[in-house]
């Protein structure tokens, strides 16, 4: 769904551009709702990164935390978003929510059918990569930059 699909454009840059330590998970979260539960237990911290309306201009990127997250999905841009939501309650009634989440949202311009990001959101995903590693650095986690090997 074009914009929607911002989430998997940045677990690719980040899956095909840098190494992280193995105890760093990648994972395109998609559509999978609750069959993600085990994926949240014992974790620290969990970045979720996903289009997310905001109100804002397309391509404008918010940064939210903590209890911010969940209010976040209360406007519901797409089926997986109340998939997250459930989620991330369920993972808390558990006692398995991670200790601390960040965010990292990108107001879309446009969720048709399609697979090409808008111009906007294209524009801004090197942003969004890039703020995501910085939240990783902050966490302690360093990012290896892969090397481009000529052919």
């Amino acid at each position: 769904m074009s914009d929607d699909g911002v989430g998997i454009r940045v677990v690719q840059r980040l899956v095909s551009g840098y190494g992280f330590p193995e105890e760093v998970t990648i994972l395109d979260g998609g559509t999978l709702g609750l069959d993600l539960l085990p994926f949240l237990e014992g974790l620290e911290r969990l970045l979720i990164v996903d289009a997310m309306e905001t109100g804002k201009t397309p391509g404008t990127i918010v940064r939210l935390s903590a209890d911010e997250i969940p209010v976040a999905f209360e406007t519901k841009l797409s089926p997986h978003q109340m998939g997250l939501k459930d989620l991330l309650a369920v993972s808390l009634l558990r006692g398995h929510a991670p200790r601390e989440m960040v965010l990292l949202g990108i107001q879309p311009e446009t969720v048709q059918v399609g697979i090409e990001l808008s111009p906007a959101v294209a524009a801004a995903l090197p942003t969004l990569v890039e703020l995501s590693l910085r939240e990783l650095a902050n966490w302690g986690i360093e990012a290896a930059v892969r090397e481009i090997k000529k052919v």
